[in-house]
């Protein structure tokens, strides 16, 4: 099997090369680091049966990433995680002083628990992405079918690991996405919300202000976020072209689809693709999609220059920070707590279709949810449905009791 190591000038601690293992000279060195900024860019690989290496550790290692890296481009992800990746690893060799083959699991319980004990803790999320990433490299060094394995067994004594585990590593996703205090709107939280942005909207132009189009577009933007369920960035992201109709409902015309075209990736795989369907339980968003579509948007002087859906006065898109803070505006106008956030439109998406008896598997693939507990995290029932289904539940045995009977 090949292997890659990268060639040093010698010196006067030398180590032999194994037969089989590709060199790259120390130009083409320079040349494979940049591979970071250049995806696809194969260096000049040159062969050699016995070869002096300076500095055998770090050698190794840093063959050891650069084949890693290769990896990760043959896999397709993204250049940003690729590089973020690579960074985490090159941290970890600086905090332990060791490099991968004498690595230990007690290792990772005190890098981690040394982000953790800062002055400004770290993110669950980003400590999650960290131990992630150790993870994987892992995985990789210690596969027998990349060589590492052996090659540091006779080289070093010594062999790559996993060294991340279940018990020293934070929870999965799914256990802590959703901050405590983070909910849906209540329908009618929801249509004061609504109110106050229409009336905001009509005020404004009554008096002559030109605040009155960006807030009519916002109001249209917060409105159809919540009847699609969709995530800040694919709201923002829309164009004029990502609607279709549904041939199973021709009354909605051409919008009884939308494509969603910068729906979250998976492990840094890049944006993904879904079909959100118009739902029944919002059949007021086609007039809405009609109107801003043929007339609303067309008010901005930057509609020709884009097919964005939602322009911006100066630029061609609105910008995510844009919305965000129009809605938090809105939001404090309408005297609403701040755990109700943009987001919370997609909460509140899946929360009301599950109460109007929406089976979980379509909601879930309208979400675009790979697990069902992802989306379980979304749902916040109200309490009068919750009594509803527990009512319907024991009508349901008296009636099977009186059957039996």
């Amino acid at each position: 099997m090949s292997r890659w190591v990268i060639a040093h000038p010698p010196s006067d601690s030398q180590v032999n090369v194994p037969d089989g293992i590709h060199v790259v000279e120390p130009t083409v060195r320079r040349l494979a680091m940049a591979a970071e900024e250049l995806p696809g860019f194969v260096p000049r690989i040159l062969r050699a049966d016995d070869v002096s290496l300076l500095r055998a550790d770090e050698t190794v290692f840093d063959a050891m990433l650069d084949g890693w890296r290769a990896q990760m481009l043959a896999r397709g992800l993204e250049i940003d995680t690729i590089k973020a990746r690579c960074r985490v690893i090159a941290r970890f060799v600086e905090f332990t002083n060791e490099y991968p083959w004498r690595w230990r699991a007690n290792d990772v319980d005190q890098f981690l628990a040394e982000l953790r004990s800062q002055a400004t803790p770290i993110a669950l999320s980003t400590l999650r992405s960290y131990s992630n990433a150790i993870s994987m490299f892992c995985s990789y060094v210690s596969d027998g079918r990349y060589g590492w394995v052996d090659f540091c067994e006779r080289q070093f004594r010594d062999v790559p690991s996993q060294i991340v585990f279940e018990w020293n590593t934070p929870q999965h996703t799914t256990d802590d996405a959703v901050p405590p205090g983070r909910r849906a709107f209540t329908k009618a939280e929801l249509q004061h919300l609504f109110d106050v942005v229409d009336d905001f909207v009509d005020d404004a132009h009554r008096k002559g202000s030109k605040r009155w189009l960006t807030a009519l577009r916002d109001s249209t933007a917060f409105k159809i976020g919540y009847a699609f369920g969709l995530r800040r960035r694919e709201l923002v992201m829309l164009d004029l072209t990502d609607f279709g109709p549904n041939p199973h409902v021709p009354r909605y015309g051409n919008f009884g689809a939308m494509t969603v075209r910068w729906a979250k990736g998976t492990k840094g795989s890049g944006p993904r693709r879904r079909t959100v369907l118009t739902s029944p339980e919002f059949p007021w968003v086609v007039d809405l999609l009609q109107y801003w579509c043929s007339e609303g948007r067309e008010l901005f002087a930057t509609a020709d220059r884009s097919p964005a859906l939602w322009p911006s006065e100066r630029g061609d898109r609105l910008t995510l920070g844009a919305l965000g803070r129009s809605f938090t505006a809105f939001r404090r106008l309408a005297g609403l707590p701040p755990e109700l956030s943009l987001h919370a439109l997609r909460h509140s998406y899946t929360t009301h279709l599950l109460e109007a008896g929406y089976d979980p598997l379509f909601v879930q693939q309208q979400l675009g949810h790979s697990y069902a507990s992802t989306t379980s995290l979304y749902t916040s029932v109200s309490s009068d449905f919750k009594q509803k289904v527990i009512q319907q539940m024991i009508t349901r045995r008296l009636q099977m009791g009186e059957t039996n009977g």
